[in-house]
């Protein structure tokens, strides 16, 4: 089959690579038939997540079709249109039982990295690094899907390929961060990033029942389609000044809840991003934690910051005095997408969740090295670009 593979820093290829096995009796074989770019996707391609191999397939966010099933496999049949949860859950373990998806003892099968980096191993994740499992990604002809029965959703009718697709990670990732950071109605709550995580997180804490969101970036097209699709308020960093903006907003306390999806590598036109700049380009910090610190600085006393944005390891001058003395509620996690993803296909079709939007620059998987130029370069107002396999 064909895949898009990464070959370096900076480097991807389209080649011939063997066709996935079923390897375990809850494994199914999934045709792809969408599958889109993410930023996290840019810290693998950068290097910044130093755990990828010469070859991995690229990619954990698509929908499909269920070509194979294993003998344990329960709820999917061959033929059936699911979108897959980009991370690898059992389902059956203390943190799944719980619903913490992502923090799954079972489903990163090369656990040892990340016991090391990080004291614990998350869950597995799909072509995301040898650290999440080194398990195949999405930009591909075909994938397995381990633990089927826990991480595939059938898609119903009414939702299409285009709109499903993003009830793999972008959707339920922006929602938990609104749903975890505690958004309540008549809230006011601001988020950095008007990429696909920023816009379904500020879509979901306005059905939440938010009295104000704001969205903060620096692309003004990136803001346009915010207002458009998702009618929240937007903010450019570069053209106002953030804090008196949102204090003007809040009678001077601040938003109540900051959603930070921007991750490792945010820009600022302060100093302080040269100087994370240069040690992270030193491998002095792997991380540009600016972003978060804005909403740390940000949030009211006693409100809450979650992070969205990927983090690989350590930051420098991070606030934890502000986090401290304000009384804040400081969350972060990768996407608990098992427990969200049935509701927001059913928003979706509902229409109360629309993505298409996203979805910029569509094209065949054999241009995907373009694609992933394109959607890094931020060229002709990319948001997301989409791969079609079997081209």
């Amino acid at each position: 089959m064909k895949a898009l593979l990464w070959t370096g820093v900076n480097e991807t290829s389209v080649e011939e690579v063997p066709d996935p096995q079923i390897q375990n009796p809850e494994d199914i074989i999934v045709r792809v038939r969408r599958t889109v770019t993410c930023g996290s996707d840019l810290h693998l391609l950068g290097g910044y997540i130093p755990f990828m191999q010469k070859g991995d397939v690229l990619g954990h966010e698509f929908v499909g079709e269920v070509v194979e099933v294993g003998p344990d496999v329960r709820r999917h049949s061959v033929g059936d249109r699911v979108v897959v949860c980009s991370f690898v859950s059992c389902g059956r373990c203390w943190y799944c039982r719980n619903e913490l998806y992502s923090c799954c003892d079972n489903g990163n099968t090369n656990p040892g990295i990340t016991e090391s980096l990080w004291g614990a191993n998350p869950g597995g994740c799909y072509g995301y690094s040898h650290a999440m499992g080194g398990f195949g990604g999405s930009h591909a002809d075909y994938i397995r899907v381990p633990y089927a029965d826990i991480g595939a959703f059938r898609v119903p009718d009414g939702v299409s390929d285009e709109r499903a697709l993003f009830a793999s990670d972008s959707a339920p990732t922006g929602w938990m961060g609104a749903d975890l950071g505690n958004v309540r109605p008549g809230d006011v709550v601001a988020v950095w990033g008007a990429g696909a995580v920023g816009q379904m997180a500020a879509r979901a804490a306005m059905l939440l029942g938010a009295d104000e969101v704001v969205v903060i970036d620096r692309f003004d097209y990136r803001l346009r389609s915010t207002a458009q699709h998702i009618g929240c308020e937007t903010l450019n960093y570069e053209q106002t000044t953030i804090v008196e903006e949102l204090r003007e907003r809040t009678g001077g306390r601040g938003p109540d809840v900051c959603i930070e999806a921007v991750g490792m590598e945010a820009h600022s036109p302060s100093v302080a991003f040269g100087y994370d700049q240069v040690k992270q380009q030193l491998r002095m910090q792997t991380d540009r934690p600016t972003a978060v610190r804005q909403a740390i600085y940000n949030c009211r006393k006693g409100g809450t910051v979650f992070v969205l944005g990927v983090f690989a390891g350590l930051v420098d001058k991070f606030p934890l005095g502000a986090v401290m003395n304000k009384g804040l509620t400081l969350r972060s996690a990768q996407q608990h997408g098992h427990r969200y993803i049935p509701m927001l296909l059913e928003r979706m079709e509902r229409g109360e969740l629309v993505t298409e939007h996203l979805a910029t620059h569509t094209m065949p998987l054999s241009e995907g090295p373009q694609g992933y130029t394109m959607f890094k370069e931020k060229a002709d107002e990319n948001i997301r670009s989409v791969f079609l396999p079997g081209g």
